[in-house]
């Protein structure tokens, strides 16, 4: 038997998408077309299936509107984190003490297990405090080459010494301080955990560039002012 000019699957499926008025007049097939439920193996009525794949659609609608909801608190709890940091290094009762106070509340804020901060190059007023002491060549270079925040694991660090115990420094993150448009760092801010995976190198960056940048702002109150 020749199959030319048969009709095909998509013949009806075009004229069904085209003849909007067919279930109008054929009412009865939508409860006599039977079709395989995907929960199961029960045949059930076309306008069953259409009920069915409405409700999952919803239920995905719905998973998507809480995700969203998630996402948002979640933000809002960084940024209001942010906020308080900000204003304590705003709020810093002095010059000097404002290390100590960015350094603890960015601690306390984030959840930081270890932190700590050099700056070099400092006023000669601050000079004798903790956070400029001295830092070898080799830590400066490396903070001034540093376009971004460095993420990964502690592969013994220099700076990972200022967080006291290395050995228990498994993951770091190195975020370098500038002056704005200063190709040369001033300052490095360390971030330590005992946790391999808290400073991946797969994580993003620009949250702690944000870090960096508040706190190169804050800080530059504790250097020379710019010649020229």
């Amino acid at each position: 038997m020749s199959l030319e000019g048969a009709i095909t699957e998509g013949d009806i499926a075009n004229y069904l998408a085209n003849t909007p008025g067919f279930f109008e007049r054929h009412a009865e097939l939508l409860s006599t077309i039977q079709l395989t439920s995907p929960h199961g193996q029960r045949a059930v009525s076309l306008q069953e299936r259409q009920m069915e794949m409405l409700r999952e659609k919803v239920r995905g609608l719905e998973q998507k509107i809480m995700e969203m909801i998630r996402h948002g608190q979640e933000n809002v709890a960084i940024a209001d984190r942010l906020h308080r940091w900000t204003r304590s290094i705003l709020l810093a009762p002095s010059a000097g003490a404002l290390p100590d106070v960015l350094v603890s509340t960015l601690k306390h804020e984030f959840l930081v297990p270890m932190a700590a901060l050099r700056l070099w190059g400092v006023d000669a007023a601050h000079a004798a405090l903790p956070f400029a002491a001295a830092v070898s060549e080799d830590v400066r270079n490396f903070s001034s080459s540093l376009v971004l925040p460095y993420c990964g694991l502690n592969s013994g660090f220099e700076a990972s010494a200022w967080l006291g115990d290395t050995a228990t420094v498994m993951s770091i993150a190195l975020i370098p301080l500038y002056r704005p448009g200063r190709d040369e760092a001033f300052g490095l801010l360390v971030l330590g955990s005992p946790d391999p995976t808290r400073y991946s190198a797969e994580m993003g960056t620009e949250f702690l560039q944000r870090i960096g940048e508040i706190a190169s702002a804050g800080l530059a109150r504790l250097l020379p002012p710019l010649q020229g």
